[in-house]
């Protein structure tokens, strides 16, 4: 969730100065900074199931890929966001430490609060980074995964139980199920329901 800050624009060297010592994480947008509040079980579980299945894919394929979780920022033209997930394979992306310009994927997961953002805002500004080559819409309250591919031009495709996501880019695969690993919305309660 975001919550407007302050009332004046800030530059973006004041922004990042006053993100290395904040306690709450905030994202700068269009020169305003928004405060991040907590997320759900869902959305957490959600967000730590992708990260695992990315990073120990990418483990077992030694490849030079990198995945971030929640506290690494994105540049987007003068913005700065934080993804729930992120890789990066572009070992060249090293213009700072706290944040990244050069991602391969890009996974967010979808809340009533951000879904607007998320799906408008974010999604074009993502899209517009050169090495960007997916984009992801997890949502937490069913089990749907939208999936933007620059290959595609950016059409969606939509992902649900028994599906298996394939990103190209990085060469691996996910299972939907192991995604919502542990989340008990209505749509995993009836999948792991047995049939009699």
């Amino acid at each position: 969730m975001l919550a407007h800050s302050v009332e004046s624009q800030i530059t973006e060297n004041e922004y990042l100065d006053a993100e290395q010592d904040a306690l709450v994480r905030h994202e700068l947008i269009d020169g305003y900074i928004y405060a991040m509040t907590g997320a759900s079980d869902k959305h957490n579980k959600a967000a730590g199931n992708m990260f695992a299945e990315l990073r120990n894919a990418l483990k077992r394929m030694n490849v030079p890929c990198t995945t971030y979780i929640n506290d690494m920022k994105v540049k987007a033209q003068n913005n700065f966001y934080y993804p729930d997930v992120m890789v990066v394979c572009d070992n060249n992306d090293k213009e700072s430490e706290f944040y990244k310009t050069k991602p391969t994927i890009v996974i967010e997961v979808l809340s009533p609060s951000t879904r607007r953002i998320d799906k408008t805002i974010k999604r074009l500004a993502y899209q517009a980074l050169p090495t960007l080559q997916e984009y992801v819409l997890i949502e937490q309250d069913k089990a749907e995964i939208e999936v933007f591919t620059r290959s595609s031009g950016w059409q969606a495709e939509y992902y649900y139980l028994g599906d298996s996501i394939s990103f190209a880019s990085i060469g691996v695969t996910v299972q939907v199920e192991d995604i919502y690993y542990q989340i008990n919305n209505d749509d995993v309660l009836v999948y792991a329901k047995p049939e009699n």
